[in-house]
């Protein structure tokens, strides 16, 4: 099967699954994680219908946007401060922002773009040493803060699941769901209104993030990978 059969079929899957929990498909947008192809994998993705990209290094992230861009381009890796302008000027979207000092500087680098820097909260829900994110418990006011800046628009929270165990990933996406619907209710109502995405689900765990409420599912070996196995 070629990198556009597996994004249909990922693609269709996503769609289904929104549908069978009550919701459009286009409620689901399908984000394919190209990290580990170059540009001859993110063109074949393309052709199978790929609009949405993912990547977690400056590096990859900066050439290949200049080389797609009909493509949206979405930074979920860690961010590392000095890389913060390059990342603005390519992303789209940053899932990964959970510390007020990047904030700050990403404000500074989408101001000198004349631009408004859509982003995530990162939370840790499960808590793993292991995992980037605030804590649940801070999360509003770092939310509240970043929305704040002028060149930021806080869009939603992301997060990432214990690996392995569906029944963990399912309370993590509902601690995730129940947290962003906590600090909705608490913003402003302009803030509140654009506060609308939850990226969570990989591709071992999408199907359980669907029906919790996951508007950006991360899927990249099901996509890229021949030796993928559900």
């Amino acid at each position: 099967m070629s990198i556009a059969e597996r994004y249909q079929k990922v693609a269709a899957e996503v769609a289904e699954a929104a549908v069978a929990a009550g919701r459009a498909p286009e409620d689901v947008l399908l984000v394919a994680v190209s990290k580990t192809v170059g540009p001859e994998g993110v063109a074949e993705a393309i052709e199978g219908g790929a609009r949405d990209f993912g990547e977690n290094r400056p590096d990859q992230i900066v050439p290949k946007s200049a080389a797609f861009p009909e493509a949206r381009w979405h930074f979920i890796g860690n961010i590392q401060s000095r890389r913060i302008p390059e990342i603005v000027a390519s992303a789209t979207l940053i899932h990964s922002l959970h510390q007020r000092r990047h904030a700050e500087k990403i404000d500074h680098a989408a101001a000198e773009l004349s631009k408004v820097q859509d982003v995530l909260i990162e939370v840790n829900v499960s808590g793993e040493a292991s995992k980037s994110g605030v804590a649940p418990a801070e999360a509003a006011d770092l939310v509240r803060a970043v929305a704040a800046l002028s060149h930021v628009s806080v869009r939603g929270l992301m997060t990432m699941a214990p690996a392995g165990d569906a029944q963990a990933a399912r309370e993590t996406f509902a601690g995730l769901a129940e947290l962003a619907a906590q600090i909705r209710a608490q913003l402003p109502a302009e803030d509140a209104a654009v506060f609308t995405e939850l990226s969570m689900g990989m591709s071992d765990d999408w199907r359980e993030a669907v029906p919790l409420g996951a508007t950006i599912v991360r899927v990249g070996r099901a996509i890229f990978s021949e030796s993928y196995q559900e």
